[in-house]
């Protein structure tokens, strides 16, 4: 979403339509904050190396697994959490859930500490550690306003593009309110803007999903841009 509306200011003559999903304008101080944890899981891993790892052939997998884990957390929403996996117990190897706690701090007990797991361990097979890195502080970095004294609409001003924005009732780490400040933005710019705000209880993770709301919205959009062009 980040990468849509800085193509819109970066140029404006080129980019006819932007579609912003489930974005900013930029990062909260919460956001912030869950992106430096993720990156000193990785960064204090002893396999890092200062980010030299391959170099010692080996990959800051420890790292990156809590880095994934704590970001997996942030994208559901609690609704869908305890609907999913409750207080549920993992089930034991022989597949019989288990009945009461091991009362163990290494051993996975409850189903959600096994989902996590099992995330962060996919991912820490395939994503490079220093990419995570520098991702993050992308993400952190991003804010057009900044250079125009914290004034988003004279920071959009630039743009000429129509705009489709999309946020989720239940995602918090990029909450709809976000959404509706650059909606504010483009509109005292007079844009051509269309805003829906879908009601899903997936949290961030809901733009992956093939909500029937959120696919009608886009299709429509892009239905939109097909007439025009023909």
């Amino acid at each position: 979403g980040m990468q849509a509306l800085s193509w819109t200011l970066q140029y404006p003559e080129r980019v006819r339509h932007a579609i912003v999903v489930a974005s900013a304008p930029n990062l909260s101080a919460e956001n912030i904050a869950f992106n430096e944890v993720a990156r000193r899981a990785i960064a204090t891993d002893p396999d890092f190396h200062g980010g030299n790892y391959y170099r010692h052939g080996v990959v800051p997998q420890r790292g990156l697994r809590i880095a994934r884990m704590i970001g997996h957390i942030t994208y559901l929403s609690d609704d869908v959490m305890n609907a999913k996996f409750g207080r549920e117990l993992r089930e034991a190897v022989d597949g019989v859930v288990r009945s009461d706690y091991h009362y163990s701090t290494q051993d996975v007990e409850f189903q959600i500490e096994s989902y996590l797991r099992y995330q962060g361990d996919k991912f820490s097979s395939y994503f490079d550690a220093n990419t995570y890195l520098l991702i993050t502080r992308a993400l952190d970095y991003f804010d057009p306003a900044r250079t125009h004294g914290g004034d988003l609409t004279q920071a959009l001003a630039v743009t000429r593009a129509k705009f489709l924005l999309v946020s989720f009732s239940t995602d918090w780490r990029f909450a709809p309110a976000r959404s509706r400040e650059t909606v504010h933005a483009l509109l005292e710019n007079r844009r051509d803007v269309s805003y829906a705000e879908i009601d899903a209880p997936h949290g961030h993770d809901a733009f992956l999903l093939d909500d029937p709301r959120y696919m009608s919205v886009v299709r429509s959009y892009f239905d939109g841009i097909a007439k025009e062009l023909s």
